[in-house]
Order: C-alpha cells, then sequence, then structure tokens
C-alpha cells in the first residue's frame, strides 16, 4: 500500500478505534474519514498528509500530539470539526506553515487561543465556533493577512473587538463573533472590511452606536457580487478550498444553521446588543443586503424611508427596540421579504398596504398599541370611511326612493285629472250621452231607494210581531 495516495472513507457508518501504525507503513497525501463513528483518540499516523478531514465523528482526548509531526509533512488542510476532542489547543502551530484550513468547530476545546496561531500566514479559514475558548482574540492573529472566514462564535471570548481586524484582516468575506462576551464599542475599523458578506457581531454586550460607515463595505453595497473559489495558494492538492470558502454558520430565516452554499448570501446581525441611537441612513445603500437582523437593542428613532430599496431582502428583524414613527410605505413593495418581525417597539399609524406586509402573521407587529391596519385591527379613519361610504349610499337609495314616489304621484294626478276632463267634455257637448248618463244615475237611486224601502219595512213588520 506504499503506493496509495487518497484514502476516502466518509459518509459510512464505521465504528470503532483506530489503531496507531507506523507512520510509514502507509504513504498518503489526502484523507477523508469525515461522517462516520470512529472514536478514541485520533492516531498520530493519520496526521502525514496533506489533506486530513476528520469531521462529523466521535474521536475524543486531545491533540497534543501534532507537535510531534515532523516539519517534513505539510498539511493544507485539518478539519476535526464535530466531535468530542477537549482539552487545550499546543501552542506548536509554527510547525505548520503551510495551514490553509483549519476546522476546530463544534468539540470541546477550552482555555486560551495559543499565540502561535498567529504564525500561520497562509491560513485562509479559521473555524473554531461552538467551543469554551476564554480570553480575549490574540493580536497575532492580524499576521494572518489572508484570512477569508474567520469563525469564533459561541464560545467565551472577552474584552473588545479587535480594531486590528478591520486594518489587517482585509480579505475577510465572513466575520462571526456571535455568542461571546465582548464589550466596548463598535469600532469603525470594521468598515474597511470591503468583501464581507457576512458580518455577525450578535449576541455580545457591544455598545454605542452603530458605525455609520457601513456604506464603505462595497460587497454589501454591490447587488451580484460573490465569493471567489479559487485557491489562491495555488497548491495543486488543495481540491476543497470552495466548500469552506461558502461555508458560514449564521441566523438564518430565523434558525441558527450552517449555510454551505455562501454564493450570494450577505447580511449584517448585531442583535441582542446594547446599541442605542437611530438606524444609521447609510443602511439604504447596502442594496445587496438579503438579511438584516437588529433586534434585541436599544435602538430609537424611525425606521429609514427607504428600507424598501434592498430590492434583495428576504430577512428583516428589528424587533424588540425602541423604534417609533410609521412604517415606511417602501417596505410594502420587497418582493422577496419572507421574514419579518417589527415586533415590540413604539411603531404607529397603519400597516402599509402591499402585497407582501399583509401576508405576515400578527405577531410580527404585535407590540406596538398604536399599530393598525390589516392584519391587525382596522384604523379608526379606516372605520370612519368606511362609515361616511355607507351612509352616503343610504342616502342615494333614498333619494332615489323619494323621487320614485314623486313621479307615482304626478302620474296619478295627471290621470285623474285627465280622466275626469274627458268625461266633463264628453258630457257637455253630447246631449244623448248626457241625457243617458244622468237617467242611468236616476234609474240607480231609484231602486237603491226602492229597494231600501221594502227591507226597511220587512224589517219593522218582524219586529212588531
Amino acid at each position: 500500500m506504499s503506493s496509495l495516495i487518497y484514502l476516502d472513507l466518509s459518509h459510512n457508518n464505521i465504528s470503532g478505534k483506530i489503531s496507531n501504525l507506523s507512520s510509514n507503513s502507509i504513504v498518503r497525501e489526502i484523507v477523508d474519514l469525515s461522517y462516520n463513528k470512529f472514536s478514541g483518540p485520533i492516531p498520530l499516523f493519520l496526521f502525514h498528509s496533506g489533506e486530513l478531514k476528520f469531521s462529523n465523528n466521535m474521536f475524543s482526548g486531545s491533540i497534543f500530539h501534532l507537535c510531534t509531526i515532523p516539519e517534513a509533512f505539510i498539511i493544507l488542510m485539518l478539519d476535526l470539526s464535530d466531535n468530542q476532542l477537549e482539552g487545550e489547543l499546543p501552542n506548536c502551530w509554527i510547525n505548520m506553515s503551510e495551514l490553509a484550513v483549519l476546522d476546530l468547530a463544534n468539540n470541546k476545546f477550552l482555555g486560551k487561543i495559543p499565540l502561535t496561531l498567529g504564525s500561520l500566514d497562509q491560513l485562509e479559514i479559521l473555524h473554531l465556533r461552538n467551543n469554551n475558548f476564554i480570553g480575549e482574540l490574540p493580536s497575532t492573529l492580524k499576521n494572518c493577512t489572508r484570512l477569508r472566514t474567520l469563525d469564533v462564535g459561541e464560545n467565551k471570548l472577552t474584552g473588545n473587538i479587535p480594531a486590528w481586524i478591520g486594518t489587517h484582516l482585509t480579505s475577510l468575506t465572513v466575520l462571526s463573533l456571535r455568542l461571546n462576551e465582548f464589550d466596548g464599542i463598535m469600532p469603525s475599523t470594521i468598515c474597511r472590511l470591503t468583501s464581507i458578506h457576512v458580518l455577525d457581531l450578535s449576541r455580545n454586550n457591544i455598545l454605542g452606536r452603530i458605525s455609520q460607515c457601513l456604506n464603505n463595505i462595497t460587497a454589501l453595497v454591490q447587488k451580484n457580487s460573490s465569493i471567489e473559489n479559487t485557491d489562491s495558494l495555488g497548491h495543486q492538492l488543495f481540491h476543497n478550498l470552495g466548500l469552506y470558502v461558502n461555508n458560514a454558520f449564521v441566523q438564518w430565516k430565523g434558525q441558527d444553521s450552517e449555510y454551505k452554499t455562501l454564493g450570494l448570501l450577505k447580511g449584517i446581525d448585531l442583535s441582542g446588543n446594547k446599541l442605542f441611537g437611530p438606524i444609521p441612513q447609510e443602511f439604504s445603500a447596502l442594496r445587496g443586503l438579503v438579511f438584516l437582523n437588529l433586534s434585541r437593542n436599544h435602538l430609537t428613532g424611525n425606521i429609514i424611508s427607504n428600507i424598501g430599496q434592498r430590492e434583495t431582502l428576504e430577512c428583516l428583524d428589528l424587533s424588540r427596540n425602541q423604534l417609533s414613527g410609521k412604517i415606511p410605505n417602501s417596505l410594502a413593495h420587497v418582493n422577496f421579504l419572507s421574514v419579518l418581525d417589527l415586533s415590540y417597539n413604539n411603531l404607529t399609524g397603519k400597516i402599509p398596504l402591499g402585497t407582501q406586509l399583509q401576508s405576515f402573521n400578527s405577531s410580527v407587529y404585535a407590540g406596538n398599541s398604536q399599530l393598525c391596519g390589516k392584519p391587525l385591527t382596522e384604523c379608526p379613519e379606516d372605520i370612519f370611511n368606511s362609515s361616511v361610504t355607507d351612509h352616503g349610499k343610504g342616502n342615494i337609495f333614498e333619494e332615489d326612493d323619494v323621487f320614485l314616489t314623486y313621479d307615482i304621484y304626478i302620474c296619478m294626478a295627471f290621470g285623474f285629472i285627465t280622466g275626469f276632463w274627458v268625461v266633463v267634455i264628453t258630457l257637455y257637448l253630447k246631449h244623448s250621452w248626457r241625457y243617458s248618463y244622468f237617467n242611468f244615475w236616476d234609474n240607480v237611486g231609484n231602486w237603491m231607494y226602492v229597494t231600501t224601502t221594502i227591507y226597511v219595512t220587512r224589517f219593522k213588520r218582524k219586529f212588531q210581531t
């Protein structure tokens, strides 16, 4: 097996421990054991390869034996994510000067991030998410100027957000510091990260106002810019850089998820901090935003009027702030908006009519007592206008009835007068008709007199008897 250069056992159901073999027994350049159930410590001989993918297993123990790897073995990729590895990280990363991808996410590592990680000047991808790291970000990381992804979210890191991130790591496309204990203000140097696609500083203790220079981030201003997948190092063995460049853990559509096709996904998440003041007008220039989350802060003022000009916007969460004023009409015309939350603010007035805003559940507007309109209760002015409209319609019907009755009376009077004078004039002009007419009524009168007299006489006789 001395000629074996590629070992791929990934995506199986292989379990058990791997025995530690001689480092000379198998010669490899790529080893992929990911998505299995391997357990126990990772044998040293497996680290004698260029690309190592051991993610999504049950490997445990420490990785201090990395320090014993001879410098002759050049490691370009080390993916140990989603295991049960523990302990502190070794401080011998200077021996891996060619490392381009380091993924240690979702393990049980603890302690401080070692200073020697800053010696990895070829490093492009660094994932340390969801461990138990403490302390501040080591300033030596500013030497990793090739970094494109820096994800240290879900740890216990403290201190201010370093200003050198914006001055030295200018190639970053993903910066995730979420779910830590960072404090202080948001440094304005963040605005120098012109290639950023995902900026996630959520759920920390960041104070102050939102930086007003975010419109300097070119990637967020442009609608069609994408992330390059090319290997800037030119390594022939490095086949999987694109998979890591396009990988980011974000809160997407209300759920925390690993987004593996980053592509054109662009967004800012500053939720769960202590930011105050208005939403900067500069956000109106970020036409490439797909998601924006500023919830659970202390923001005040109005929602910027042209926020609806974000044509690509799919998720907008401004909930649990102190925003006031009306919902901008432009928001009703965002065609791709699928997630919206404006709840628990001080918004007032009518929800703008459009194809989008009325389709959301009423809960996205909850906690705004002076907000009205569908899907909430009707606004007072709408009820008044509806009443006036109905009353106006009733008056029209009543007026129609009056006109109808008036016309009937006129016709009846005209018909009676016409008929009366036709009979009178005819009798006046025609002697024979006049004689016959009066003679007829004389006969009728005589008949009625005689008949009445006879019946009265008969009644009297019966009564006397």
